[in-house]
């Protein structure tokens, strides 16, 4: 008796241990992995802001380098040598940039800092000049931020210097940017995010809280401009920095830290996530192991009861066991019957899928069929034309021109073949895995398919091809149907539209960039151009399912890439898909 004690002290200890150490470390690992995926998309939150914050302020800094050599406001700069002035001219001129570009105020300085004119009367510019007034006199772009003491208001400064004929700085061009303006359209969206100066000092933020909190040198955390610095403790977890802080309620007390440097703008961005999301990630597969542990546990337990038992009562125990037994086989029988029906599910999913893609590519090709129809057609009947010359100058005893025909007739035969070599492959259902793809080759061909299209709507394409191929990651007819649906959504985007041009380029740096914008009209809702069966187009519309997008969307993703549609400045839809370039690694492995 004593014995079995032991063992049974033994078994709870084990039991307890098991129950300790393996939900811990699920948890740990869970909670590594779900740090992983929030960092993933608190750097693309982070990266999209700053982006975004980056552009708003850029279109001022154009504005400035474009405004510095302004007739009207060169003269400024001759007239304060000794040939008069127009003030009133540039003035206006100012004004009317400051208008439409919601420009806080613009000044147009001598070299010796003096304003020779601006927008508005006021604000003035900090007396001594600024680091950007100095950086535009050495010839350069300067930029500075700064706080008016009097008003509060947040100013951010643009400076481009104007030459004059013996090529020395004449003048310098200012413009002034509200930074309340730039926030309005971003304040408490989504995370928080804040951006430092190289003064450790919060300029920019979509939490009102956290404006001019200030990093001293040697900290990670932020303090307030008044009164006692809030509770802050940061270390680091699965590699990530964690920070534990107690500074609003708008803010996470504890948050996931990423840190995006903005050199453009001398700043630095930096948000900080809510890590409840992981935790809760975490601890729910945590729990989840625990149950099962405890689960065996309490089975363990059960079985060992069932031995005592059987010591007594071994017969009444074999048909208990027996009965058991059967119960666990059918229940194996049915998972083995479920696991094959998903697996059928799976398999025939990726059938559907497969179809869907084929059937995008089939619809393309209807709508493509009038224009390839009158591409054949043409060189078919140039072909009769030049073969009958051709018989008719052979009758005569005038080969060579004969011969001239004979060769026209190759060139079109040959311009037939590469339109049906197009077609027959753009139409072919491609199983082969991804390889290495010239993306240059495939927009050719994707233009080659869609030129009678583009030329019945009058569309006008400016497209400049690299001059050497352009490796990616990819499959060719799959990526020859993204790019003719994004060329045939531009095409209808633009029927009404009084101005149709379409506009191709590929871009190369960390990866490759596909741009296909557009003059039409824009998109609607951003946010569901991607989703299945949403369309734009009227009711009814043979071309209007909403599949095309959606299959290009995924097409792209199978290829590790992105794609992604916005509205640009100008007007008009712009779609970018992202591509990974091919890597020779690959092919060793």
């Amino acid at each position: 008796m004593k014995v079995w004690v032991r063992q049974r002290i033994a078994i709870l200890t084990v039991f307890a241990l098991l129950l300790t150490v393996v939900p811990g470390t699920v948890w740990r690992i869970g909670y590594g992995q779900a740090l992983d995926q929030l960092a993933r998309r608190g750097e693309a939150d982070l990266e999209l802001a700053s982006d975004r914050l980056t552009a708003q302020l850029q279109r001022y800094q154009e504005l400035a380098v474009l405004m510095a050599t302004h007739p009207t406001l060169t003269a400024l700069s001759r007239g304060a040598e000794g040939g008069g002035r127009d003030a009133g001219a540039a003035r206006a001129l100012l004004l009317d940039a400051a208008d439409k570009t919601a420009a806080l105020n613009l000044y147009y300085l001598a070299t010796g800092g003096e304003v020779l004119a601006s927008a508005f009367d006021g604000p003035s510019l900090p007396s001594g000049g600024t680091p950007a007034f100095r950086r535009a006199l050495n010839g350069s772009l300067g930029v500075y931020h700064y706080r008016d003491a009097k008003t509060g208001r947040r100013h951010f400064l643009f400076a481009s210097p104007s030459f004059g004929a013996a090529g020395k700085v004449s003048g310098v061009m200012v413009v002034s940017v509200d930074i309340d303006y730039v926030e309005a359209n971003w304040q408490g969206d989504g995370p928080a995010v804040f951006f430092i100066d190289a003064a450790g000092l919060v300029f920019i933020s979509n939490r009102d809280e956290l404006l001019f909190w200030q990093r001293r040198p040697g900290d990670r955390g932020l303090v307030p401009p008044e009164g006692p610095a809030p509770p802050f403790r940061d270390y680091v977890r699965a590699g990530h920095d964690l920070w534990r802080l107690d500074w609003g309620p708008y803010l996470p007390e504890r948050g996931l830290h990423l840190v995006h440097p903005l050199p453009v703008i001398a700043m630095t961005g930096e948000a900080v996530l809510d890590l409840r999301p992981a935790t809760r990630i975490a601890l729910l597969q945590a729990a989840v192991v625990a149950a099962l542990i405890f689960a065996f546990g309490v089975f363990l337990y059960q079985a060992i009861q069932r031995r005592l038992v059987l010591a007594e009562a071994n017969v009444a125990l074999e048909g208990r066991v027996a009965k058991r037994t059967r119960a666990l086989s059918e229940t194996n029988v049915q998972l083995r019957r479920e696991v094959a029906e998903r697996q059928e599910a799976e398999a025939a999913l990726k059938k559907a899928q497969a179809e869907l893609v084929q059937a995008g590519k089939l619809s393309a090709l209807g709508q493509m069929s009038a224009g390839i129809s009158h591409e054949l057609n043409q060189p078919l009947m140039a072909i009769q034309q030049f073969a009958e010359n051709g018989a008719e100058f052979l009758e005569r005893g005038r080969p060579e021109i004969a011969g001239e025909n004979l060769s026209r007739i190759s060139a079109l035969a040959g311009r037939m073949a590469r339109i049906i070599r197009n077609l027959r492959a753009f139409a072919r259902n491609e199983s082969e895995p991804m390889g290495r793809v010239d993306i240059v080759a495939v927009v050719a061909s994707a233009l080659e398919l869609t030129e009678a299209r583009l030329r019945r709507d009058g569309i006008a394409l400016e497209w400049q091809a690299p001059g050497s191929p352009v490796w990616v990651r990819g499959g060719e007819v799959r990526l020859a149907q993204v790019l003719v649906n994004l060329i045939g959504n531009a095409a209808d985007a633009m029927a009404e539209t009084p101005v149709k041009v379409i506009r191709i380029t590929v871009e190369t740096g960390a990866r490759v960039s596909i741009r296909v914008a557009d003059t039409g009209p824009g998109i609607e809702e951003p946010e569901k151009i991607f989703d299945p069966f949403f369309s734009t187009k009227a009711v009814g519309s043979a071309e209007g399912m909403g599949l095309g997008l959606s299959i290009s969307y995924g097409l792209v993703q199978s290829f590790g890439g992105e794609i992604r549609g916005v509205n640009t400045p100008a007007g008009g839809a712009e779609f970018t898909v992202v591509l990974d370039f091919w890597s020779d690694k690959e092919v060793a492995a």
